[in-house]
């Protein structure tokens, strides 16, 4: 492998903004993995900027690091991905922002109404949920949860 698409921690840390105990964290977690030198330090991938820069997004967006993991396990370890490789890891991570930016869309549209908690605290209540007919569906907010 070319000395020039390996970096050390810091140059990852620095790059993607994170501490090196940070990186070093998600290098147990399998997300990343280093090579070592001959000296036994570090090096990593440049695509490996990449890759901490998905976790960071993914869990900004409020994915666990769970589901992270099992869509970075289908990456390739040692190797760049491809773009085949990401698109696929695009496609299936799109479907959780996508059902997560649909709660947040019916959150925000809730808020201020009622969210079907069957609490009948507010005078719309009484129109939209008369005699906390949603209560019958389940707990909590089922305007918002479903």
């Amino acid at each position: 492998m070319a000395t020039d698409t390996l970096i050390s921690i810091g140059e990852l840390a620095r790059r993607t903004g994170l501490a090196v105990s940070a990186i070093r964290y998600y290098e147990q977690r399998g997300l990343v993995t280093p090579v070592r030198t001959a000296g036994n330090q570090r090096r990593f991938l440049r695509s490996d900027i990449r890759r901490l820069s998905v976790v960071l997004i993914a869990q900004r967006l409020g994915l666990g690091l769970a589901e992270i993991e099992a869509e970075l396990a289908k990456l390739p370890q040692g190797r760049p991905p491809t773009l085949v490789d990401w698109q696929q890891v695009s496609r299936s991570l799109r479907k959780e922002i996508d059902a997560k930016v649909g709660l947040l869309t019916r959150a925000r549209g809730k808020l201020d109404e009622c969210i079907g908690c069957g609490c009948l605290s507010l005078a719309k209540c009484q129109l939209l949920n008369r005699g906390d007919s949603v209560g019958a569906a389940g707990p909590g907010p089922r305007f918002v949860l479903g």
